[in-house]
């Protein structure tokens, strides 16, 4: 059974997607562009693939409103309110920074030298706006991971720049922890000490000590692929989860952990059924029930629960996971591959092959 849900999705998707790519520690297999998907989603009630939207792991109307307004007039002053108006503690503010910064990013990858024109405006007309410095800084940090080679002189630049972006962020918000969470995506480039890295976390937990998007940022320091171990990644996420708060999505982080120590081939059998898979998924799946529905990092976690749940052919808890967060696929792991939609409506499909061989249906799965 080991590779049963591999077998039904090959058997399934291999007359309708056409040529396969593989992709590295996602393990999806992706259709070319333009490919429907392998099983109607209309039958769940899911998005098709070209519906889904990529920019955000879950829905924050107000923040589609503005985006739509800043890009289609190229005028900066919504997102300045909608910041201005957004809370320093919590999750939102950090998530809606991200968004901003990203859309700027992937405007000017678009039309390079005129794209995100807006956020240039907004640094030079405003620039005691926090809300725009922290952007501002966040926007440099994924221009640094994704327009140059880490390790070259470019890469290093870019992100030296980011840093002394966060710095003016954060005296123009004292106590917002956002500039300092910016700063952690720029410190695993930079080479920080684990010292300097003490140094910036102190920081952060002092102003948001159960922050969920801090401790995953963080959570890349420690990995081995970095400057830490996998050995090293676990503690830390062991002791995160076990301070958390009750209702606290801290509980998930240690699968965040496993996720980032994936092995680059799986040649162990019952891997995703050994004991430090089934824990993690366990702990993930206890802090979902617990959190607020509202918690806005609570699709975070769902979208990495059903990369897990899929591989340990777990149908029907996938299917549900798929039934809270379908719509919206900007989050792991499904943003590591060059096609996010397509990647998540591939493990989408999986899913409904897996439950609907096992007796599942449209009218079983609980709502």
């Amino acid at each position: 059974m080991e590779i049963l849900w591999f077998l039904i999705a090959l058997c399934m998707l291999a007359a309708v997607v056409g040529p396969f790519v593989l992709r590295r520690r996602s393990g999806v297999r992706l259709v070319a562009p333009g490919s429907p998907d392998a099983a109607d989603p209309d039958t769940y009630g899911f998005l098709r693939q070209e519906q889904l939207d990529v920019r955000m792991p879950g829905p924050d109307q107000d923040l589609l409103d503005v985006l739509d307004v800043v890009q289609r007039t190229q005028d900066w002053r919504a997102a300045s309110q909608l910041l201005a108006g957004t809370p320093t503690e919590g999750e939102v503010r950090w998530q809606r920074v991200q968004a901003f910064a990203g859309a700027a990013s992937l405007e000017l990858m678009q039309a390079p030298g005129t794209g995100g024109a807006w956020l240039r405006s907004w640094r030079a007309e405003s620039p005691e706006d926090a809300g725009g410095a922290a952007v501002h800084a966040e926007f440099l940090v994924q221009q640094a991971w994704r327009s140059s080679t880490a390790g070259t002189d470019e890469h290093r630049i870019i992100l030296e720049e980011a840093r002394t972006a966060c710095g003016e962020a954060a005296l123009l918000a004292p106590g917002d922890p956002v500039p300092y969470i910016v700063e952690l995506a720029a410190a695993r480039g930079l080479g920080y000490s684990h010292e300097q890295f003490d140094q910036l976390w102190v920081k952060i937990i002092d102003r948001a000590p159960a922050h969920m998007g801090a401790h995953i940022a963080a959570l890349h320091f420690w990995c081995e692929k970095w400057h830490g171990s996998r050995e090293e990644a676990e503690r830390f996420a062991t002791a995160a989860a076990a301070r958390a708060p009750q209702g606290s999505l801290l509980a998930a982080l240690p699968l965040f952990a496993v996720y980032e120590h994936l092995p680059e081939v799986n040649l162990v059998q019952g891997f995703y059924r050994s004991v430090v898979v089934t824990k993690a998924v366990e702990g993930a799946l206890f802090a979902v029930h617990s959190a607020r529905p509202d918690d806005p990092m609570l699709a975070h976690v769902r979208h990495l629960l059903v990369l897990f749940l899929v591989r340990m052919e777990r149908w029907a808890e996938a299917m549900h996971q798929f039934l809270h967060i379908d719509g919206h696929v900007g989050a792991l792991p499904w943003t590591e591959n060059s096609d996010p939609a397509a990647a998540y409506a591939v493990y989408r499909a999986l899913a409904v092959a897996g439950y609907e061989a096992n007796g599942g249906s449209p009218a079983t799965l609980p709502r």
